[in-house]
Parts: structure tokens; C-alpha cells; sequence
């Protein structure tokens, strides 16, 4: 393909993503961002303190586990405060740009790893479209970027042996130590599968079986030759060597066949290709260089106990977004399920064992948590990529040429962009009348109404999870917020002498509370609780409005407030 057909597609492609970007961006705000935001703004303040300044509840500590994010998201909403276009106004506008470029980021890298622009085009609106309820102004935005960075410099370090590749793989574990702690592990996730093929063909290469045999009637040759004999037995002693000597001839005549035939089916392999590549030996190196960058944070040893803390307490099995998948009600996904299934089973498609191993895990990793959904869409998309382009390469290679020719001529280009316009206004059409902070979610009327008619420095409000974090930004000390680790004891107790966590288990409290597991009144006397904030139609308040200990202070169309009487 010419040089400038070329440009003129990525020239086209680039500004149909961007168009596509700014349809799928969401307008109203999730509540991660509101803490964000003051958390960035204590930070500023105060510096890393690792106690939380937040909720009413006493010394509580914190680890800031995306500081920098924070930081760098209380910055845009400051800048657009000053300028009057107003902070989450200027957020929405970043969400926009984060989301255009990773966009771009992601096509360049398809185009790099798979050599095809038109694939790469089609697969990169795919995944856009695909990671649509993941796109937010949250710490996980920036990881995306980090990850599709880490996949291409494996791929270029193994295929180049350039030290810029391995220099960017030892950067970017930092970068997340800083941006993202919780998901730092996962960086040395898509390491595994790159390392796994090359030991599985450095153990195939090492003939364990025939260097056994091999060394063992070795071993017996020089025994049975350095063994002294009678005269009339050395005719026996000779046709003995003699034997061994034909089978060591015999195993070394099979061990010839048997690399000739693995080489053999290494070049055309049935369906999984085993590539040896002698760079994977540092590309180990460069991992366990890696290991160490967790330290390089003002946060202790958080990158390296984080997740672990996490999935030692019960928050990832109440919290949605961490709840294992159910497939029947992500068809997106499901679609995406049969078409690796029909590419790997019903074609003659070869694939590498080390995407066979990526693509098995993060299946698994996604049944386990809907959070890993999005990583999923972002590395796979790449393996179906590459196998799709194996596809169209071997019965159609001139086909994709022809289609570029065709969409960057003046036609093509124009129909092309009205394509994309159509799709995209379709896509934002629901968001046009969106409000970025969305009072039927969070309360912002109560919120009004508590700053200015209760004493928020001495009351205990009761609030529930989902929009506690509006709640704090707005200044107001909470019960729960959506930093649910805060909440557990596995972050704020210590280790009892069974090594189990010890501590305030606030997030299961509220669980309890919320879904009428606990007698509420109980509980509110416990933590001495004086106001209640809640969503109208709960299980909760349908209680409390008929208990008479509770007095309403205040109603909107979402949202309900009561004080709670002292007893006689």
C-alpha cells in the first residue's frame, strides 16, 4: 500500500475515534468522582497523611491508593473553578480527552502489533464501544493506558531486544504504584503467559526423557568397561558394550528425529504455535526488576498488600462492579465469547501458546469479577485481532488494500464520517439532556438542606454507599463511602494471634442495616447515630417512617432525611 493512502486512513480513522469518543464519554458523574476530587484537595493541603478526614468515625486510616490520580483530577476541577466554566464541567472535558486518546493509543498499537490498518479501525470502535460503562473519571481510565503500553513493549522488547522497551517496563509499574496501587499486581499478570511459553519450550527443548536414558546407559557403559573380568568371560563383557553403544547410537539416531519433526511441526503447527524466544530470559529479568518498583511510592508497602487486603474482606462480594459475571446478561460479551470460539474452532486459524494462555486467564479472571470485563475487552481484542488478520492475510490478502483504497478516496472518506456521525449521534442522543451531577442519584437538595439547617461538625448521619462520596465533597462528614476497604477491618484492625484482621467492620454494618439483615435501631444506638439520610423507596425507610422514634426533618422526590428522637 502507498505511503500516502496510508496516512490518508489513519488521518480518517484518528478523527472518526474521536468522534466516536466524545459520543460514548458520559456525561453525569460517578460517584468515585467526588471523593476524587476532595481527596486531590486534601492531598494539596495537607500531604499524604494516611488517616481519612472524611467520615465521622474516629482514626480511621487511609492509603491513598491513587494519590497522584487524585491529585491530578482536584488540579482540572480547581483549573475549571478559576476559568468559570466550572470543576466538573473541566473533569467531563479531561474524561473526553482521556477517552480520545485512548482511542488513538489503542489503533496505533493494533496497527503495531498486527500490521493491519482497516482491522485495526474496526476492532478499535469495537472495543470503544464495548468499554463504554467503564469510561468515568476514575483512577482506572489511566491504568488502560498503562496496560495497552506494557503488551506492546513486551511484544516489541521480545521481537527487537531494543533497551527503550524494557526502559518503559520498568517506568510504568511506578506509574501505577502512584496512579492506580490496587491493580499493581496485575501488571505482572500479563508477564505470565509471555514467560510460560518460553519455559514450556525450553523444557520440550531439553529432551528430559532421552538425556535420562541416554545418561543412565552412559553411565552403565563405563561402568561395565572399567569392570574387570575373567578372560573367558570378556567375549560376553565386549558384546555387551557392543549393545549399549548401538542403543546410545539408536537413542541419539531417534533424538535427530524427534528435533526434526518438532521443528517440523513448529513451523506448521496444527493449531498452537510454541515460539522460543531467547529475549523472554531478560524479558524475566525486567519482572523481577519490577517487583521492587512498588517501594517507589509515599504510600509504605500498599502496592504490594492492597489486593491482597481486599480480597481477604468481604467488599468483592457485595459490591456490583466485583461480583462474578453472569454471561446470559452481557451479550456484548457473550457475541465476543462466540466469535473467539468460532474463529479457534471452526477455522484453520494457528495461534500462539502465549495468547492462548492470555486469553484463557483473563476469561477466567472476568467469570470471577465484572471489574476485569473491561481488561478483557482491551487485551483480547488484540488476540482476536491477530486472528483475524491471520485470516483475511491467508484467503483475502489484497481485500483489506482495496477497502483502504476505497474509503480514503472522496466517496469513501465521506460516507465513512457520516457513518460514524450517525452511529455516535445515536450513542450521545441519550446523554444530550444529561446533567453532569445527577440529582436523582445523589442528594443534592439534602445535601442543601443538612449545610444549611444542621450542625454538621457534631451530628452522626446515617448515609448509604452509593453516594456517600457526594456527600463528603460537599463537605459533609459520612457513614460509608464508596472507598469500601476503608470499612473493613482488613484496613483499619490489625492481625489477632490467629492472624485473622481485627477491627470496625463498618461496610458490613451497613450491609446488614441497608438489607434489613440487622434490627437498624440496634445498630444506630451502637454508633450513636442522630440523622438518617436515605433514598425514598428502600426497605429502609419504609420502616423508619412508621417508627415514631424517628422524626422527618426533610423530602424531595429521591431523597428523605429524619432525625432520630432520643429515648425516654
Amino acid at each position: 500500500m502507498e505511503s500516502k493512502t496510508k496516512i490518508k486512513f489513519n488521518v480518517l480513522a484518528i478523527f472518526a475515534i474521536i468522534i466516536f469518543c466524545f459520543a460514548i464519554t458520559p456525561k453525569t458523574l460517578q460517584n468515585d468522582t467526588y471523593y476524587t476530587v476532595k481527596i486531590g484537595e486534601h492531598i494539596v493541603q495537607n500531604g499524604i497523611d494516611m488517616k481519612d478526614p472524611f467520615s465521622w468515625h474516629e482514626d480511621l486510616p487511609y492509603t491513598y491508593p491513587h494519590w497522584a490520580y487524585d491529585v491530578a483530577i482536584y488540579e482540572i476541577f480547581n483549573i475549571g473553578e478559576i476559568t468559570g466554566i466550572g470543576g466538573f464541567t473541566a473533569i467531563y472535558i479531561s474524561t473526553i480527552v482521556l477517552c480520545m486518546l485512548l482511542g488513538i493509543l489503542f489503533y496505533v498499537v493494533s496497527m503495531k502489533i498486527c500490521k493491519n490498518q482497516l482491522i485495526s479501525f474496526f476492532i478499535t470502535l469495537g472495543v470503544l464501544y464495548m468499554l463504554e460503562s467503564f469510561i468515568a473519571a476514575r483512577a482506572q481510565l489511566v491504568t488502560y493506558f498503562i496496560f495497552i503500553l506494557e503488551i506492546l513493549f513486551i511484544e516489541q522488547f521480545l521481537k527487537t531486544k531494543k533497551k527503550r522497551y524494557a526502559i518503559g517496563l520498568i517506568i510504568l509499574p511506578i506509574i501505577i504504584a502512584n496512579v492506580h496501587a490496587a491493580v499493581w499486581p496485575f501488571y505482572f499478570v500479563l508477564f505470565i503467559p509471555y514467560i510460560a511459553e518460553y519455559l514450556i519450550a525450553v523444557v520440550i527443548d531439553l529432551n528430559i526423557v532421552y538425556n535420562v536414558q541416554s545418561w543412565w546407559k552412559k553411565y552403565k557403559l563405563r561402568k561395565l568397561s572399567a569392570k574387570k573380568v575373567k578372560p573367558e568371560a570378556e567375549d560376553k563383557k565386549a558384546k555387551q558394550i557392543e549393545n549399549l553403544t548401538s542403543e546410545i547410537e539408536q537413542l541419539q539416531t531417534k533424538l535427530e528425529k524427534t528435533i526434526a519433526k518438532r521443528n517440523e511441526r513448529r513451523a506448521n503447527p496444527y493449531r498452537l504455535k510454541i515460539v522460543k524466544e531467547s529475549a523472554t530470559k531478560w524479558l524475566i529479568l525486567i519482572m523481577v526488576i519490577c517487583a521492587f518498583t512498588g517501594l517507589l511510592t509515599p504510600l509504605g508497602d500498599v502496592p504490594y498488600t492492597y489486593l491482597v487486603k481486599t480480597m481477604q474482606g468481604n467488599t468483592m462480594k457485595n459490591i456490583s462492579e466485583h461480583l462474578p459475571l453472569t454471561l446470559i446478561d452481557d451479550k456484548e460479551l457473550l457475541t465476543v465469547f462466540v466469535m473467539f470460539l468460532g474463529i479457534l474452532i471452526l477455522t484453520d486459524t494457528k495461534i500462539r501458546l502465549r495468547d492462548f494462555f492470555m486469553l484463557g486467564g483473563l476469561v477466567l479472571l472476568v467469570f470471577m469479577s465484572r471489574r476485569q470485563e473491561s481488561m478483557f475487552i482491551i487485551i483480547c481484542a488484540l488476540i482476536f485481532e491477530k486472528l483475524l488478520t491471520a485470516i483475511v492475510n491467508k484467503y483475502d490478502p489484497e481485500g483489506c488494500t482495496k477497502m483502504v483504497k476505497s474509503m480514503t478516496s472522496f466517496l469513501g472518506k465521506t460516507l465513512t464520517i457520516l457513518l460514524v456521525i450517525l452511529v455516535s449521534f445515536i450513542l450521545y442522543k441519550g446523554k444530550i439532556n444529561s446533567p453532569i451531577v445527577s440529582s436523582a442519584s445523589y442528594p443534592v437538595e439534602a445535601a442543601d438542606f443538612i449545610l444549611e439547617n444542621l450542625d454538621v461538625e457534631n451530628i452522626k448521619l446515617y448515609n448509604e454507599y452509593n453516594y456517600g462520596s457526594y456527600l463528603l465533597y460537599r463537605g459533609i462528614p459520612v457513614f460509608i463511602d464508596s472507598r469500601a476497604d476503608l470499612y473493613t477491618p482488613q484496613f483499619n484492625g490489625e492481625k489477632d494471634e490467629k492472624g485473622e484482621y481485627k477491627g470496625r467492620d463498618i461496610f458490613s454494618d451497613y450491609i446488614n442495616i441497608s438489607t434489613i439483615a440487622t434490627y437498624y435501631n440496634d445498630k444506630f444506638e451502637e454508633y450513636d447515630i442522630t440523622h438518617v439520610l436515605m433514598k425514598k423507596n428502600t426497605k429502609l425507610n419504609m420502616l423508619i417512617s412508621r417508627d415514631d422514634r424517628y422524626e422527618q426533618l426533610y423530602e424531595d422526590k429521591n431523597f428523605i432525611i429524619y432525625s432520630r428522637l432520643e429515648e425516654n
